[in-house]
């Protein structure tokens, strides 16, 4: 590893000890925090796995529901019956907070459930045909906020990881290199300056 080009002084050797004792503090609290940020993203992962399967199984009751409803009433109707169904939901930014870092997710507000029967008449199911892909809807959307936060989450980890190793395997040791150099050039300077006063007192004798 290759020392910093400063020169080697008592001054300089203070410096390069108070940048080396910074940089040790602020590996270990970068590696803390990166281990944090790292059990976060495996809980999130799992969170997104969870979803999943709830999504496929809401799939596997919502789409067959749906077939039966057009089988029974026809395309036309089921036509009707979606025009009449409030698609409007607001997407906003949430502000979330993880292992102490502020992340931006999204927040999704979905319209008010809705009866439908009376309007039909026609097909007692169809509330809960709608129920069912209100709920496949609201899964969607939580799957949605939760991958946004993963997806920042493993930004921030690379970024953390980056970090830490740039302080273990390039501003440490060259803090170390260079505290042993300067250190090993006083240490020489003080050698000679001893070696010159002896003979100094040797030659006044």
């Amino acid at each position: 590893m290759a020392r910093m080009n400063i020169a080697p002084t008592k001054s300089n050797l203070l410096m390069v000890k108070d940048q080396l004792e910074i940089s040790q503090n602020g590996y270990e609290l970068l590696e803390q925090k990166r281990e944090i940020l790292v059990m976060e993203l495996m809980h999130m992962v799992e969170r997104v796995k969870l979803l999943e399967r709830e999504i496929d199984k809401k799939i596997q009751v919502a789409y067959p529901a749906l077939k039966n409803m057009l089988m029974a009433i026809g395309g036309d109707n089921v036509e009707r019956i979606s025009h009449g169904v409030k698609y409007n939901f607001t997407i906003k930014e949430k502000p979330v907070t993880i292992a102490g870092i502020g992340f931006l997710s999204i927040d999704v507000e979905l319209p008010k459930k809705q009866l439908f029967y009376s309007l039909l008449g026609s097909y007692p199911d169809s509330d809960r045909v709608m129920e069912d892909f209100f709920q496949l809807l609201k899964l969607l959307t939580d799957m949605a906020s939760i991958r946004t936060v993963v997806w920042r989450l493993a930004t921030e980890v690379k970024k953390t990881q980056r970090r830490v190793n740039a302080l273990d395997k390039i501003v440490i040791p060259q803090a170390q290199e260079t505290k042993k150099y300067i250190e090993s050039v006083l240490e020489e300077r003080e050698r000679e300056n001893i070696f010159v006063l002896k003979s100094l007192k040797t030659r006044q004798r």
